[in-house]
C-alpha cells in the first residue's frame, strides 16, 4: 500500500488524515515538504526573527569576528550554544502560537570580499546553512514548520546608502554568495538592512539567477523612504520592472521603528507587494541607535499595538523584530493579534 499524502489546514498538518504508519514520518518531513511560497501566500501570519546580532553582542561568552560578526559562532561549541539559545527562543513563541516561522542564517557578514580578507573557509556559508539545518533537526518539528533563509546584508554600511555599489557592481559582488547559499539548500533568501536601491536593484538580479524565493528589506528613515532618499513604493517598482521575468516574492521594512512607516500614504500597487515588518524596539534615529552600544526600547505596548495594526489593517503577514528587540516582543505581539475581540 503506498504512503499517505498529508493533508493540511491552512499550515497545520491534520494529524488524523494520516494513518499510524505514515503520521510519524509526515510530522518529521513537515518542515521540509512544505512549499514556501504556498505557506507565504496562504497564510495568515509568520512570524519571523527578533534581534539576533544585538544578543550576541551582549552576550560575554562569545566574541564576534571583525569582519565577519557572528557568522564564525557556527564553528565554536560557546558559539553554537548561543546562537541555538537564540533562534530557539523565537521558535518556541512560534510553536506555542501554531504560527510557521522565519529564521535566517548568520551570514548577513558573509560576503565575499569579508570572506577573502579575514582568510578563513570560503566554506562558511554552507557551514552556517547546515548548522541552521542541524537545529532545525535538533528541534524536533511539530505541526508548524520552519523555514530557513539565506541571509544576506548590504557590502558596505546598512546606514550609509552614500557607500552602496552602483547596480552592476552589486550585482557581481553579492552573486558569489546568492549562489553558495541557494548551492547550501536554504528554503528562500532575503536581502535585508538595504540602504539603496541601486545596490537592491543589483541584489535582486543576482537572486532572481537562483530560481529560489528571495524577499528585500529596506531600512527605511522616520518619513517612510529608503534611506538613499527614493520613496519606497518607487523602489519596489524600480525592482519589480528590473525583475519582471522573477520578481521579488515580496517586499519588507526592517531596523525601523514601525510608526516610520505609514501605509495611508503608501499607493495601493505597493502596499499590496509589502509582505513583512522586523521592527526595531525604539523609535530614535539611526544615527542614534548606530552611535549608542546600549539596548534601547520604547513601551513595548506602543511596539506591539503599531505592529498589530500593520497586520491587522493592512495584512502585513510576515513580522519581526529588530534592533533591541527579543522574544518578549514576539510572545506580546502574537498575544494582541489573537486576542479576542472584546464585546461591546
Amino acid at each position: 500500500m503506498g504512503a499517505c499524502t498529508p493533508v493540511f489546514r491552512g499550515n497545520i498538518i491534520e494529524k488524523n488524515a494520516l494513518c499510524k504508519r505514515c503520521a510519524p514520518e509526515a510530522l518529521k518531513k513537515a518542515n521540509h515538504t512544505v512549499d514556501f511560497v504556498s505557506v507565504v501566500e496562504t497564510s495568515r501570519l509568520i512570524l519571523t526573527e527578533a534581534a539576533v546580532l544585538e544578543r550576541l553582542e551582549q552576550d560575554k561568552a562569545v566574541i564576534l569576528h571583525e569582519q565577519l560578526a557572528n557568522a564564525m559562532l557556527v564553528y565554536t561549541p560557546a558559539g553554537r550554544q548561543a546562537l541555538h539559545a537564540i533562534y530557539h527562543s523565537y521558535i518556541e513563541v512560534a510553536f506555542q502560537a501554531g504560527v510557521p516561522i522565519m529564521i535566517h542564517t548568520p551570514t548577513w557578514r558573509a560576503g565575499r570580499d569579508r570572506i577573502r580578507v579575514s582568510g578563513v573557509e570560503k566554506s562558511l556559508n554552507r557551514d552556517a546553512v547546515d548548522f541552521m539545518r542541524g537545529l532545525r533537526r535538533e528541534l524536533v518539528p511539530g505541526r508548524y514548520p520552519i523555514f530557513i533563509g539565506g541571509l544576506i546584508g548590504p557590502q558596505k554600511d546598512c546606514y550609509r546608502p552614500d557607500l552602496a555599489p552602483d547596480e552592476n557592481a552589486a550585482e557581481r559582488y553579492h552573486a558569489w554568495q546568492v549562489n553558495k547559499l541557494s548551492e547550501a539548500g536554504v528554503d528562500f533568501q532575503i536581502a535585508a538592512t538595504l540602504p539603496s536601491v541601486p545596490e537592491a536593484k543589483g541584489l535582486a538580479r543576482s537572486l532572481k539567477a537562483t530560481g529560489q524565493p528571495y524577499l528585500i528589506s529596506f531600512v527605511i528613515n522616520r518619513h517612510g523612504g529608503v534611506l538613499d532618499g527614493t520613496e519606497l513604493a518607487d523602489a519596489i517598482r524600480m525592482i519589480d520592472r528590473a525583475t519582471s521575468d522573477r520578481p521579488p516574492l515580496g517586499y519588507m521594512v526592517n531596523c525601523a521603528y514601525p510608526s516610520f512607516l505609514d501605509m495611508f500614504v503608501l499607493p495601493e500597487d505597493a502596499r499590496t507587494r509589502l509582505l513583512g515588518y522586523q521592527a526595531n524596539a525604539s523609535s530614535k534615529t539611526h544615527a542614534d541607535l548606530d552611535s549608542s552600544k546600549a539596548r534601547h526600547m520604547d513601551d513595548i505596548y506602543d511596539w506591539t499595538t503599531r505592529m498589530a495594526a500593520l497586520h491587522r489593517h493592512w495584512g502585513l503577514k510576515i513580522l519581526g523584530g529588530c534592533c533591541g528587540t527579543g522574544p518578549e516582543h514576539l510572545r506580546q505581539l502574537v498575544g494582541e493579534i489573537f486576542r479576542p475581540a472584546s464585546k461591546e
